[in-house]
């Protein structure tokens, strides 16, 4: 029995129709500073990240608050977009 959920998708302009995931806004544009990138999720069907702001908000706050998701503001993208921030903003690997 498979423990991965079912794949939701989301029709990206730049990609087309592919597998949604889930990022904070801060990690929307490969570009400018490197915010750091942790992914909260390892089911390849629901993948999910936020950047290091993000991770220090989540802690303050002793998890999702009110104030958490007014900062982390997340975005559905698609599974290009999200590994395109993951390979720019991955400060562990860069």
């Amino acid at each position: 029995m498979s423990t991965e959920s079912e794949p939701m998708y989301v029709d990206c302009g730049a990609h087309g129709k592919r597998i949604s995931a889930v990022v904070c806004r801060h990690l929307l544009k490969p570009e400018g500073e490197r915010v750091g990138f942790i992914e909260n999720s390892s089911d390849p069907n629901d993948l999910q990240a936020w950047c290091y702001k993000c991770e220090s908000v989540f802690e303050e706050e002793g998890g999702m608050s009110e104030r958490f998701r007014e900062f982390n503001n997340m975005a559905i993208v698609c599974v290009v977009c999200y590994q395109n921030s993951k390979t720019y903003h991955d400060i562990e690997k860069n």
